[in-house]
């Protein structure tokens, strides 16, 4: 099939590089001309594992082709994958000018019939948008007779650092389509699109649109909403002496529960969570209901990204001035590059505007990570020169005080403790992902401090 892609982010790469790898004739279309320029030398401006072998295969054999023109790429694809961004706006509602701009170059330039697919995640009702803005631009060119279309819904469920596998071997297919002549015509072309990944069983759940739109936002909101959840048990674990992680496994054993995302940590980042929570708040008030338990997720959230920095405030004081903190992990989580509401931001502010000093550490993330400091503290420059970059994880932690853990990277879980007591001028370790054992930590001489993981000095 002939596709285009509009948007190279993470879920128009994605979707884009594993159309083609599955033998579609797949054009990617980005107004980013510095983005297509890396595309097109071979390089690939995210950190996604498995997605550069994906991308240089296919560009190699011709089915995958990067752009800016957009004429062209609309005349290529009889299917059209809108796959922009949908950043938060100011009122936490999703931004739909790339989403409305992408349907309007559709329809200005749109010859016989075309599948237009919302890929990105965006509000209720958004699909409706979309088929004004093409039908106004078909009846300005006078070729509505000429020029036949359907939208469909199509949202992404990919998880950064697995977004590939997740494609390849999906658990669901949500589709969204109108029970009209172009919906049942647009449907026939998605049955054939996904034909590859229904072959052993159906993976597909065809729906209304407004409700497939409405489900990729239930499910981030109920992701989230695990999270803060069990990081507020978490809280309270640390002060009635309670191990979160025992607790974990004995909710996570129900099989009503179930062990995804319960794990304490401080807090969730990212592109997706906080502002799908957000623009579902927002929709909500749209139509006068207030969704009190999103709310609460949110704030949660907020706050937990504060605890590391409070448990380190509680140990060493207010006034951190002349010390020194490792941090390891500065990505949202592993597997990306990706710093978007990152709880490491949170962490590194509280720390430097309280005098110390950070070298930090992240295996992947530390270019990324070096540009958004940059614009965290522009204001505070004093604060930006008391960041330092270590390329090895153990060699950040010499001559520190402690040694902060904020993402959980596999490369960070079986440390030489030895070289690490050795390293740091007191064995002190926040870990915020809850990595490590309490009690071998006791074993080894070193002061640990978790998440929700202090029973073994809680004193009735």
């Amino acid at each position: 099939m002939k596709i285009t892609i509009i948007g190279t982010g993470y879920v128009g790469l994605v979707t884009g590089a594993c159309l083609a790898e599955l033998g579609n004739n797949v054009v990617c279309l980005d107004i980013d001309e510095k983005k297509i320029a890396i595309l097109n030398g071979g390089g690939i401006p995210i950190h996604e594992p498995g997605l550069d072998v994906i991308v240089a295969n296919n560009r190699a054999n011709g089915r995958l082709r990067f752009t800016t023109d957009v004429a062209a790429s609309v005349e290529h694809g009889d299917v059209q994958f809108i796959a922009v961004g949908t950043p938060p706006d100011e009122d936490g509602s999703a931004d739909l000018q790339y989403v409305l701009a992408a349907a309007r170059n559709i329809g200005k330039t749109m010859r016989g019939f075309k599948v237009v697919i919302d890929k990105s995640t965006v509000p209720v009702g958004t699909a409706d948008k979309v088929a004004k803005v093409i039908a106004a631009e078909l009846k300005l060119r006078d070729a509505g007779g000429e020029c036949g279309f359907s939208v469909v819904s199509n949202p992404e469920f990919l998880k950064e650092g697995a977004a590939v596998e997740d494609f390849m071997r999906p658990d669901r297919i949500v589709i969204g389509n109108h029970n009209d002549v172009s919906g049942l015509r647009a449907q026939a072309i998605m049955k054939q699109l996904y034909a590859p990944f229904n072959r052993n069983h159906e993976r597909t759940f065809w729906m209304d649109v407004r409700s497939a739109e409405f489900t990729k936002y239930a499910a981030n909101a109920m992701l989230a909403t695990r999270i803060s959840f069990m990081n507020e048990l978490a809280n309270l674990a640390d002060r009635v002496g309670v191990d979160i992680e025992a607790v974990r496994h004995g909710i996570g054993s129900d099989p009503r529960i179930g062990h995804s995302f319960l794990y304490a940590g401080c807090g969730y980042g990212g592109s997706c969570f906080p502002k799908d929570v957000q623009a579902l708040e927002r929709t909500a008030r749209e139509y006068d209901q207030n969704l009190l338990i999103l709310r609460a997720v949110e704030e949660v959230n907020q706050q937990q990204k504060q605890v590391l920095g409070q448990k380190v405030i509680a140990r060493f004081g207010a006034d951190l001035t002349g010390l020194h903190f490792a941090v390891w992990g500065l990505a949202f989580k592993p597997n990306t590059d990706d710093m978007r509401a990152a709880s490491s931001r949170v962490l590194l502010g509280e720390l430097l505007s309280r005098g110390a000093t950070v070298t930090v550490h992240d295996p992947v993330a530390m270019k990324e990570a070096a540009r958004v400091f940059a614009l965290d503290f522009a204001e505070a420059p004093e604060q930006l020169a008391r960041i330092s970059y270590s390329a090895l994880p153990m060699d950040a932690t010499v001559n520190a005080n402690a040694l902060i853990i904020v993402t959980e990277w596999k490369t960070y879980r079986s440390p030489d403790f030895e070289q690490l007591k050795s390293n740091l001028t007191s064995s002190v370790i926040f870990d915020g992902r809850n990595l490590f054992d309490p009690q071998d930590m006791t074993r080894l001489g070193i002061e640990y401090h978790g998440i929700g993981r202090s029973v073994l000095t809680h004193v009735e």
